[in-house]
Order: structure tokens, then C-alpha cells, then sequence
């Protein structure tokens, strides 16, 4: 078989033109393939994490496999756990009692994310419902009690003490 030979400059051109555009190609396809031949990958941003107005903060650190709250008492209201994932594998964070069941985004690890409840009296159980890691030991209980607490951390429904001396009684 012989090779076909390239004969003048509008030839050259049309195949240098082809190349290119092949080249360009294959540049634009290959670079999300995620099997980088350099061994080095860059985790992805970790994203904000900010209570909403009114929410009290509650840090969740989730570690490979257990949940540290930062806060062991718990009132009536509305709370933004931020769930930071502190471990080696992806984690999320699920909060199930009487207010009913809610589950904040899968992280990866150094990833944080927020999750905002509203809490009412009762038991709630938290933990990760990633591939059954709540049986690895990832979960915790809180119960939630007493009167609602406001951002200013006293009760809204129990009066101000008076501000008059009395009669010395």
C-alpha cells in the first residue's frame, strides 16, 4: 500500500486545517474525564455555610463515624446545624423526630453544609445516612424541652423582672 503524496499549498493547508481542528477537538473532550494521568486532584470548594436570620448556629462535626454536636440542650425552635465534614468519606447529616424528618447534602470530606430545622418537644435522633454508617456508630440523640428560647437566649413568655424596688417585702 503507498502512502498518497500532498501536493501544493492548498493541500499542506487543508490538511494542517484538519489537524487543528482534530487537535482542538480531542482538547475539548478530554478535559473532564477525571482520570488524570498526573496522580493529583483538587477537592472542591467548601461551601458557605451560614445560618439563616433567627437560627441558632449548632456546629455538627461529622468524623469518620461519629457526631459531635456543640450543644448537648435543646429548646423549642429553629435551628441551622452546620454539618462540617471533618472525615475521610462523604457524610450528610439527618435529623428525624417529631418535626418531622429532615436531611441536609451529602459532603465530601472538607466540605461543610447547613441544614435548618425547626425543632418541637420531643426525641429526635441525628445521624449520617450514608451507606450505613448510622450502624458504624455515626449517631446521637437530642431531646428538646422546656419553653422556646429566643436569639438573646431567654424565654420570651416569662416576665421581665420588675425594675421598681418593692416594699421591701
Amino acid at each position: 500500500m503507498t502512502t498518497p503524496r500532498i501536493r501544493g499549498p492548498r493541500s499542506r493547508a487543508l490538511l494542517a486545517l484538519s489537524a487543528a481542528s482534530l487537535a482542538g477537538l480531542l482538547a475539548a473532550c478530554g478535559g473532564g474525564d477525571g482520570g488524570s494521568s498526573s496522580g493529583t486532584t483538587t477537592p472542591p470548594p467548601a461551601q458557605k455555610s451560614t445560618a439563616p436570620a433567627g437560627a441558632t448556629r449548632v456546629t455538627a462535626d461529622l468524623a469518620d463515624f461519629r457526631i459531635m454536636l456543640s450543644r448537648q440542650t435543646f429548646t423549642p425552635g429553629t435551628y441551622a446545624f452546620v454539618a462540617r465534614n471533618t472525615g475521610h468519606h462523604e457524610h450528610a447529616l439527618e435529623i428525624e423526630g417529631p418535626g418531622g424528618e429532615n436531611r441536609s447534602s451529602t459532603v465530601s470530606p472538607g466540605e461543610s453544609t447547613t441544614l435548618t430545622v425547626t425543632l418541637k418537644d420531643g426525641k429526635y435522633e441525628i445521624y449520617c445516612p450514608v451507606d450505613g454508617h448510622k450502624d458504624l456508630g455515626m449517631k446521637t440523640a437530642i431531646t428538646v424541652a422546656g419553653a422556646p428560647v429566643d436569639k438573646t437566649g431567654t424565654n420570651p413568655a416569662t416576665p421581665a423582672p420588675p425594675t421598681s424596688p418593692g416594699n421591701g417585702y
